[in-house]
């Protein structure tokens, strides 16, 4: 899957060839337009989520954006690795999460992940469960949205990281958790376009 992903930067400047192509997409409608885009985590972001998954034993996890799943092997091998646990992971495009479910079959980590179709800030209003570790690397507008709806779900120890802090539409969503008095201590780890940790205090 990584080296269908090397071809992102090709599709996405044909996709979006005009600045304000996006502008005027509904939700849905840009997920279904992206579909042939991995997005993915990078190979070393996807082993420092597995060893952090390892270290932590989070009973549950959540990711906001499967894409094609590649990050959510990476939550799920560790999961299953650690003997506990399950994978909660969002996505919009219907054929991204078909696909990612005949991945994770393939694979045999579909009992541990449960894949959420739809918009996120709709599929995880209803989760009842504790969010012991939060992954978020869907539309990076749309971090802060679902970081503030899981909250509630959170507590001391939680960690959540999210990728591509680079991208400038991640803005508010770093101005939140940099700032301690929003209860979160963070630190950038340097791979790729970068992850940001951060603990809940």
């Amino acid at each position: 899957m990584f080296e269908s992903a090397s071809r992102d930067d090709e599709i996405a400047a044909r996709l979006w060839s005009k600045p304000d192509d996006r502008g005027s997409l509904t939700a849905q409608e840009l997920a279904d337009a992206s579909q042939e885009i991995y997005m993915p985590v990078s190979a070393d972001g996807g082993k420092l989520l597995y060893n952090l998954i390892r270290a932590i034993e989070p009973a549950n996890v959540v990711e906001f954006g499967t894409s094609y799943g590649i990050s959510t092997l990476h939550l799920a091998a560790a999961v299953r690795d650690n003997g506990t646990g399950q994978v909660i992971t969002t996505e919009m495009s219907r054929t991204k999460a078909a696909s990612a479910r005949d991945t994770f079959a393939a694979t045999g980590l579909d009992d541990v992940i449960t894949v959420l179709e739809g918009n996120a800030l709709q599929t995880l209003a209803a989760l009842r469960q504790p969010v012991d570790f939060l992954f978020l690397d869907g539309w990076k507008d749309l971090c802060l949205p679902v970081l503030q709806l899981l909250e509630p779900h959170t507590a001391p120890g939680t960690l959540v990281v999210a990728d591509d802090v680079d991208l400038p539409s991640l803005g508010p969503y770093l101005d939140h958790i940099r700032d301690t008095a929003h209860g979160y201590h963070s630190v950038t780890f340097p791979v790729e376009d970068g992850l940001e940790i951060s603990c809940r205090l």
